[in-house]
């Protein structure tokens, strides 16, 4: 029996983000278009595939069976495509990216102006979140993230600055009215800026690190800011003397460059290995992910 292309597609989405409005997001379509397609393909097949709720959506049994030989069978559809824009005289063609809000920040700028420069026919589409997903099902080609947070099954190679730090700093005037640290442990009397993840943790605890004794404090203040799309805030009111605010040394770094802020704790600040872009080794790399290995290698 033939099925449309179009619609295993919406329902191979559908079941893999468990929710039309999810896929949707994914897919760049929208949740009505998806229902219809799964819809005009159960009535093709003459089976439900998916239990709907209004909470949940849920393949049956039919719609678990058919799902796990749909999805290698599209991705060798996928990957016979990328096998064709091989014949072209230059890559073509979408590259998603799901990256760290910090990683959009400070490390795709020093390399995507060169990149879009190189290869003018391939679109790049950044998404940038700090909760941890699942890049295949998110319909993302690659991600980038740090080595703590790598899934074992991917190709991880390095991008971006190998070493970074994280930074504890302060406006003048709130350092001269309340007294500079000299001790993490002196953080716990003052007013401190933190942050919140997509995931709902904060960023803490703030973690010091000297001729190897590792300091970690709890730190209280005024203000809890999510770090997914707030950092800039924690900044500037940092800068205008509400408080000490813990961030990545390279987002801190203008602010500290025009003295608007003042390193607290500078030999205390902590290093960690720089971010890492994986991606599935499972199938042929796409040619735009491909030109993008090839981009942050040369």
């Amino acid at each position: 029996m033939k099925a449309d292309l179009a619609d295993l597609n919406a329902f191979l989405a559908v079941a893999q983000a468990r929710g039309f409005r999810d896929a949707a997001r994914v897919a760049g379509s929208s949740a009505s278009t998806l229902s219809e397609a799964v819809r005009r393909l159960e009535a093709r097949l003459g089976v439900r595939l998916l239990h709907r709720t209004t909470r949940s959506v849920v393949p049956t049994e039919a719609g678990t069976r058919l799902l796990e030989r749909l999805a290698p069978a599209l991705g060798e559809v996928e990957a016979a495509l990328d096998v064709v824009n091989l014949f072209r005289d230059r890559p073509a063609g979408a590259l998603r990216l799901n990256v760290p809000v910090s990683a959009a920040r400070l490390v795709m700028p020093a390399i995507l102006p060169g990149f879009l420069a190189a290869y003018p026919d391939i679109q790049v589409e950044i998404v940038a979140e700090d909760g941890f997903v699942d890049m295949v099902a998110s319909g993302c080609d690659a991600g980038i993230r740090y080595d703590e947070r790598l899934e074992q099954d991917m190709i991880a190679v390095p991008i971006g600055p190998r070493i970074q730090r994280f930074a504890t700093a302060a406006s003048p005037t709130y350092l001269d009215a309340h007294g500079r640290p000299g001790h993490p442990r002196d953080l716990l009397h003052h007013a401190c800026l933190r942050g919140r993840f997509t995931s709902g943790a904060l960023t803490s605890p703030w973690e010091f690190e000297r001729s190897g004794e590792i300091v970690r404090i709890e730190p209280q203040g005024p203000l809890i800011a999510s770090v997914a799309g707030a950092a800039d805030l924690l900044v500037d009111i940092a800068v205008a003397g509400g408080g000490i605010v813990s961030l990545f040394e390279d987002w801190l770094r203008p602010a500290l460059d025009r003295s608007a802020l003042e390193a607290v704790l500078p030999e205390w600040w902590q290093s960690f290995s720089g971010p890492f872009l994986y991606y599935s080794g499972r199938r042929l790399v796409p040619p735009p992910l491909r030109a993008f290995l090839d981009f942050i290698h040369s």
